[in-house]
């Protein structure tokens, strides 16, 4: 009987075990979805950081801001002014603040406009509305409205670390010395002057109500804590209750600020000025313009002669005293036409141009480069006798 032959041959799958299986399935699915997954775990990262960033709070990241953690921001301050008893509303508008305010008899309003959004008229409404108002760093648009007593006075040097009240400013003498860089401004009480006197630091009003101060080193987190910083910016901004910490932003630009003329931009005495220095401009242009003639018309090309060309140089040099550049001039000539003579190239050096003379004359080299090399003419007469003189030289060396 026969007996069958059995299949000996196996599929490499029907050896492997199944946990096997499973993992290059795994990788195989893993590979193929593997731009998905990179998508997903984008998402999932941006959904996470915004949550955590929603769940621990608002931050503001503009500079000087109450909520600003920063080195650059004022977070300190608010939060120690907020311990010590001070509401700090922080304002985004005009309206907000002048709302912040409405109600409160004694409020401080600290303004930091580093852009300028807010003119004239809308700082002297947030004066009036105020008790007392804290501007940090104004520019000049910001600066008028607070009235003519307040001016700028240029800027801290560079060299000046530290700076003593130097005035009879309560809060200033007992915060002691500062350390900031900044602008300074002059008004009726000034402190913390570079200079000892004039402009300062920190500028106030004669009753207290308006204060300037120059430097946001006085308030941001990186310098509160050098030398007097803290005391002198609690104090000011300590004085009442109610603090509304107003930062502006672009809603409080004014919608009917229009670009100024060019005449309202003029000074006033411009319009007197002006009709002077034209009629000045005119009497000038006249002036000139008789002095150099009338213009000459002439056909082109206009062919100017030699002569004219070498009489033309000849004057510039005399009216301008140029005699040793007339005397180099005339040197160079006749050392030209002489080495064309001796057919000694465009190349040859003075030595061999004085040396083909000297034989030529018969006489020694020494005296020819004496005559024509060493000799230099000091005045213009001396200038005539010697140019003379290598004349004849050349004369009588072409001539033989």
């Amino acid at each position: 009987m026969t007996t069958p032959l059995m299949d000996t041959t196996r599929r490499p799958d029907d050896t492997a075990p199944p946990e096997r299986s499973s993992m290059q399935g795994f990788t195989a699915w893993f590979r193929k979805h593997l731009v998905w997954i990179g998508i997903g775990a984008l998402l999932a990262g941006l959904v996470t950081y915004l949550a955590i960033a929603s769940v621990s709070g608002a931050k503001d990241p503009r500079p000087l801001s109450a909520r600003n953690p920063a080195p650059d921001g004022a977070m300190a301050v608010a939060e120690i002014l907020g311990r010590q008893g001070v509401s700090i509303a922080p304002t985004d508008t005009l309206k907000d603040t002048l709302s912040a305010l409405s109600g409160k008899d004694n409020a401080t309003v600290l303004l930091y406009d580093p852009k300028g959004f807010l003119d004239q008229s809308q700082v002297e409404d947030l004066t009036a509305a105020a008790d007392r108002v804290v501007v940090v760093k104004p520019r000049l648009r910001t600066l008028n409205g607070l009235g003519p007593e307040f001016r700028p006075g240029g800027v801290v040097p560079e060299a000046t670390r530290v700076m003593e009240p130097a005035c009879g400013q309560e809060d200033a003498e007992a915060a002691g010395s500062v350390s900031a860089q900044g602008s300074v401004y002059s008004g009726p009480v000034v402190c913390y002057s570079p200079r000892g006197n004039g402009p300062g630091l920190y500028a106030a009003s004669s009753d207290g109500r308006v204060i300037v101060l120059g430097s946001t080193d006085l308030l941001d987190n990186q310098h509160l804590t050098t030398e007097g910083n803290a005391a002198i910016t609690l104090r000011t901004l300590g004085n009442n209750r109610d603090l509304v910490w107003y930062i502006p932003g672009v809603e409080d630009v004014s919608a009917t600020t229009s670009t100024p003329t060019l005449s309202e931009l003029a000074p006033p005495w411009l319009a007197f000025a002006g009709p002077w220095l034209a009629l000045v401009a005119v009497l000038a242009i006249a002036w000139r313009g008789r002095r150099m003639g009338p213009l000459v018309f002439e056909p082109l090309p206009v062919v100017v002669k030699a002569a004219e060309t070498a009489e033309g140089r000849a004057r510039l040099y005399q009216d301008s005293r140029s005699v040793g550049r007339a005397a180099d001039n005339l040197r160079a000539g006749t050392l030209t036409r002489l080495a064309r003579h001796f057919n000694l190239g465009a190349d040859a050096t003075r030595a061999a141009i004085v040396d083909a003379t000297a034989h030529r004359l018969g006489r020694p080299a020494s005296e020819v480069r004496s005559v024509l090399i060493d000799l230099t003419p000091e005045t213009e007469g001396q200038l005539v006798q010697w140019a003379q003189h290598i004349e004849r030289m050349e004369q009588e060396a072409t001539a033989r």
